[in-house]
Formats: structure tokens, sequence, C-alpha cells
């Protein structure tokens, strides 16, 4: 029996959903199976094990905050990991995302590169991996990862470091862990991504796609208003959805206010994610709804919604997209990362983003109002079971 661990910060959102279909298609195939995690709450019916803890964490973001030296603390919580895979010694170690204030990367990988001895696989979420500083680059059109990174533009966002600058450090620091490994693959969601990793210091290694999926068992069209009357929405409105983890400026949180002031009467805009600071401040063609983890919930808002859309000026390969096209709503999006590499000609529209905000909110209210198109039709995978068996198809592949 072939056993795999899975690292990642955490076991929910998009990233630990990604986790937990994997472990839950290879225990179906006979592996012996667990996912190390450093921050929030676990699986309940699939082993795992929390490594980190708050004291590692609050260390870790001083040491972010400071000294922007994102993924260098936690040095005795990763050496707890460390300890853990040598006992467990697993044929297959899969890493998703190692950022996120719970793991010392030169300790791991000090690990990976001297001792371990089986196949490693690395599923990008985002670009951090080959940054000196930041998850993504796009809203800032910046190309020095390409070389080396210096003097961060993006220094002040995701992970903030509002003291030093430290960025051309970390990129040879990255790139004198990241590099060398034998028995390494990449898996990137998106040809997007993959087009990036080929242009990094990553390129030495065979990079795979394969997209993400959902729950296709929980994720589809429900005819039920009652949602409308938990959440006090009006049934005379027309429905525009957005969803996110954390609404933000590169989520496109100032689109959907702008948005606010130019729709019709008829039209009502609901945002889920949004804090309690967000909502005091909201409009009131905008309901806000906090981060929920309830799936039943976020189905009927999709089921109800006449447009999904997702403004984000940042992104990879958005699980929320895929989540509404299975609930049969038609998506409006960027041409941000993966992002048009999901929406098909009978599903949706794609924008191309312009540096002009205003002009891509004048988009957004021209397709509301002319859409004409009579058909829905999802032109990809979306099933989470159909990327878990492609994942592992390749672990057996790459045993050969």
């Amino acid at each position: 029996m072939k056993k795999l661990i899975q690292i990642n910060s955490v076991c929910n959102g998009s990233t630990g959903k990604i986790m937990a279909s994997i472990q839950d298609e290879a225990n179906k195939n006979n592996y012996e199976t667990l996912s190390i995690y450093g921050r929030r709450k676990g699986y309940k019916n699939l082993k795992c094990i929390k490594v980190g803890g708050l004291l590692s964490f609050f260390d870790h973001i001083f040491l972010t905050a400071l000294f922007d030296l994102h993924g260098l603390g936690s040095y005795f919580k990763t050496k707890k990991m460390v300890k853990i895979l040598r006992k467990e010694n697993p044929d297959i170690i899969h890493l998703h995302n190692i950022h996120g204030y719970y793991l010392n990367y030169p300790v791991l990988f000090k690990y990976l590169k001297n001792e371990y001895k089986g196949k490693i696989f690395w599923t990008l979420h985002d670009c951090w991996t080959f940054t000196g500083h930041c998850p993504f680059f796009s809203t800032v059109n910046c190309n020095k990862w390409k070389t080396k990174c210096n003097h961060c533009p993006q220094k002040y966002n995701y992970p903030i470091s509002i003291l030093l600058d430290n960025s051309s450090k970390n990129f040879l620091e990255k790139k004198s862990y990241f590099t060398g490994i034998k028995n390494l693959t990449i898996i990137t969601p998106s040809k997007w991504l993959e087009k990036l990793v080929k242009q990094s210091f990553l390129k030495e290694y065979n990079v795979e796609t394969i997209n993400n999926g959902i729950d296709l068992s929980i994720y589809k069209q429900i005819n039920n208003d009652s949602i409308k009357l938990k959440y006090n929405i009006p049934q005379d409105k027309k429905i525009l959805l957005g969803v996110a983890n954390i609404w933000e400026a590169r989520k496109g949180l100032w689109d959907f206010i702008e948005l606010s002031k130019r729709i019709k009467d008829d039209y009502l805009i609901i945002l889920v994610g949004v804090t309690k600071k967000q909502m005091k401040n909201l409009p009131n063609n905008i309901i806000g709804i906090k981060r929920t983890d309830n799936q039943q919930d976020l189905v009927k808002l999709y089921s109800i919604a006449d447009f999904f859309i997702n403004p984000t000026y940042e992104d990879n390969y958005p699980t929320v997209n895929l989540e509404a096209l299975a609930c049969n709503t038609r998506v409006i999006t960027y041409d941000t990362g993966g992002c048009i590499e999901q929406i098909g000609n009978n599903c949706g529209y794609v924008i191309k983003k312009d540096s002009n905000k205003i002009k891509n909110v004048e988009n957004i209210l021209k397709i509301i109002y002319n859409d004409n198109k009579k058909e829905f039709k999802v032109d990809i995978n979306l099933d989470k079971k159909e990327m878990a068996k492609k994942i592992l198809k390749l672990y057996e592949e790459n045993d050969k």
C-alpha cells in the first residue's frame, strides 16, 4: 500500500478543498493518506495533523511584517513536521501552499533535498514560489521575478511587510532551496500559471496543468427561494452576485461599489465574504454577507443569481467561477490569470481588463443589459473527482 502525505496551509477554502479531494480519491484507491496543515480547523472525515500554533503564527507575522521574512518563521513547528515525515516515510509528498504563516521552507526543503527519496509533487496555487515577495504581480505589471526581485512594488500587500524590503534576498533564497530537487513535478491549475513557471527559475521541472474541480454533488442548481427570506433579499430584484474569501481592491471591491452607482433600480448586488466594517459602508443596493462555510447557502445564492460577477484583477483558476457555472449561472469575469480558460461561449463572458476601471464597469453593464444567450453550456470539466483522478494518474505515471 502506497503512502501519500499532503501539506497545505489550511484544510478549508479552495486549496483545502482541493487537498481533501485528492486525499479522498487516494483513499478509494488503497493509498494510506495523511494531510498536514498549519492553521484553522482540520478535516472531520479525513486523517490530518495540525502543526501550527498561535505562538508560531504570531512569530511568523512579526518576522514578515517587520523584516519581510515570510516563510522563514515557524522553525520549531516545521521541525515537528519533518519529524512526522521521517517517521511516516511516505512514497509521495504532495505540497500545496507552503506560505501562510505556518512553515519554514529552508527546514522542509533541506529534508526534501538531502534525505527524502520518494516522489514530490507541488501544486502551485499562485506565484509566491518564484517571487521575492508577492503571490501575484499582474496589477503592477512587474517582471522582476524573471531575473531577480528587488524594491518590491507589492511590499505592502500580502504577505505585508511594513518595514524592510527583503525581496532580493528572498528571491535568491527561494531559488537556492526550490531548485535542484530530484523527482519533483510541478502541477498548475491553469495554462496561464504553467507559462509563468516555465519562465521562472523553476523551469527545470516538468510542469503539468490539471484544472481544479469542485464537488458536483453539492454545487448544482437549486430552485429554492428560502435564501431570500434568510437574507432579506427582495423577491422582485434581479441579482448580481460576487463571492470572495477577502474583499479587497485586487478582488474587484471597488468595481462592485462603482457598479452599484450605475445599475438600474430593478437590480441588486449581493457580496459574500465582506467584513463587519465593510458591511457598514456598503451602499443600500448592495447586501453584504459575511464569509461563510455553509455551502448550501452558497449554492442557493449562486442559483438565484442572474449573473455571477468576478471582477478579479489577480487570480489563478478561481473555484468561485466553477461553483457558479455548476449552478447554471452565467459568469462575467476579467481576462485575469486562468479565468479565460474557464469561460466558454455559452456560459459567460470574459472582459478584457482596461487600465481605466470605469471602462471595465461600463463593459459589465453592457453585458448585463444586452445578454441574449439562450443556451447554457459549460465546456470544461468541473468535477473534483476527475481532477483527483488525473493527479493520481500522474502519481502512477511518475512511478514507472
